[in-house]
């Protein structure tokens, strides 16, 4: 590889990645501006209410978060394999799922308030305020579903810039209402919610005008024929079935990371989810690199060019790592003073500092994580995925066992644990996945 290849494939990598950083920037502040809101409320139960209700709809959510993630890998397959028809295929077939499962969720809201609740074990304060939050977020899902497939089959397109403009659309429009209805009107948690929901809709239809002037350059029409195409369609369904098992799979360790500290109290539920939102920080900014992966892995794939699969996993991991160098650094310095933006609670203020050690690690292990995610999506390798998360979170749970003893300590232990596991589980099957590619130098 000469130099001249090198910079291309660099420039590439990057003009793909800093458009998701910039509006994975803004992502987390939707999290962390609804904590600040409700924080300027001397209660930690209103806290611990919004990391309570957007828990359960992050599990509910992305357990269908294969919309994103498996869009991603078929459209970038498509698109290496100049198939424009499958690449009209892949976003009609997307939309269809996420409206019927948005309105599926709707319907289904009572048992699955009442099974959420009934596995969170936080203060009789925490659950009535979350339950408010409940009833009203419950009302974007199929937004939210929607919102998910447009952004993967954007990145599948390596149109991230198009991604950057929905995703600063919907988290400043989030942020705007949230506090308009908390600080303006008094509405606590149900403020936060109703921001959320209006804000996802209108991101929607933003994002569905602009894909349907998108596919003029592709041709041709959405038909039932082209949309259920036997060979396609199962194709489509196997992979994001897998992509789903695995999402629930690493949601239950979150959802039972969050749980378990819930039951030691409202102080340190309320810390724990000012540090999630670093590590969530973190993760987004990490998950530009990681898209990358998804996206030219999958061009690779499809245009059956083993050497292109090998270059990217390798370029995108290095910059991933210097990513990774910085955000460690970066949350060592600064946060403490995150934390003190976050809550005017002095106890929560206190307990927080007191297992900040464990978000600063974050970013140096889960880049590994993350990056093999990415590969993995990107060759559409969801039966391996499956695997190693529901491997992992068995680990998860016997290292949380193990180390519940130590309290709080002994349960971001075990997340590291969770890390490890995902790495080693998906590394192992990483040398298969790239004797898989043919080896084509185009």
């Amino acid at each position: 590889m000469n130099k001249s290849e090198s910079g291309l494939k660099h420039r590439a990598i990057l003009a793909i990645a800093w458009p998701v950083m910039l509006s994975n920037i803004s992502t987390p502040l939707i999290g962390i501006v609804d904590t600040a809101v409700v924080g300027q409320i001397p209660d930690p139960a209103y806290i611990g209410a919004v990391a309570v209700g957007s828990l359960i709809f992050g599990f509910v959510f992305w357990a269908f978060g294969f919309l994103r993630m498996g869009t991603t890998g078929l459209t970038a397959q498509s698109f290496g394999a100049e198939n424009f028809h499958e690449i009209r295929a892949n976003l009609g077939r997307a939309l269809a799922i996420s409206s019927v499962v948005g309105v599926l969720i709707i319907l289904s809201q009572w048992p699955i308030r009442e099974i959420a609740f009934s596995l969170l074990d936080g203060s009789q304060q925490v659950e009535e305020l979350s339950r408010s939050y409940f009833d009203i977020r419950i009302w974007a899902a199929p937004a939210t579903l929607a919102n998910y497939a447009l952004l993967g089959w954007f990145i599948g397109l390596g149109r991230t810039d198009i991604g950057l403009i929905l995703q600063l659309v919907l988290n400043f429009t989030n942020i705007a209402l949230d506090a308009l209805f908390v600080l303006g009107f008094g509405w606590d948690v149900k403020g936060v919610a109703f921001g959320t929901v209006l804000a996802e809709w209108i991101a929607t239809f933003i994002g569905i005008v602009i894909a349907l002037k998108y596919l003029q350059k592709f041709g041709g029409l959405w038909t039932y024929r082209s949309l259920t195409q036997l060979d396609q369609l199962k194709r489509t369904i196997a992979v994001n079935r897998d992509i789903m098992i695995r999402s629930i799979a690493l949601i239950s360790v979150h959802a039972w990371f969050m749980a378990q500290g819930a039951k030691q109290g409202d102080i340190v539920l309320a810390a724990n989810a000012v540090l999630m939102h670093l590590v969530a920080l973190s993760a987004f900014f990490l998950d530009g690199l990681a898209f990358a992966a998804e996206t030219l892995v999958g061009r690779a794939v499809g245009a059956k060019n083993r050497l292109q699969v090998v270059a990217v996993s390798k370029m995108t991991t290095q910059w991933a790592a210097a990513v990774a160098i910085f955000l460690s650094f970066f949350i060592a310095l600064f946060g403490g003073e995150f934390i003190d933006i976050l809550t005017v609670e002095n106890q929560v203020r206190m307990v927080a500092r007191g297992y900040l050690i464990w978000a600063i690690g974050v970013p140096l292990l889960g880049i590994w994580a993350y990056q093999l995610d990415g590969i993995f999506i990107g060759a559409t390798r969801s039966v391996e995925m499956r695997n190693a998360m529901l491997i992992s979170f068995i680990i998860f749970i016997v290292a949380w066992l193990l180390f519940r003893p130590f309290e709080n300590h002994g349960l971001w232990a075990a997340l590291y644990v969770n890390y490890l596991a995902r790495i080693f589980t998906l590394y192992y099957h990483y040398p298969r996945l790239i004797k898989s590619v043919p080896v084509i130098n185009h």
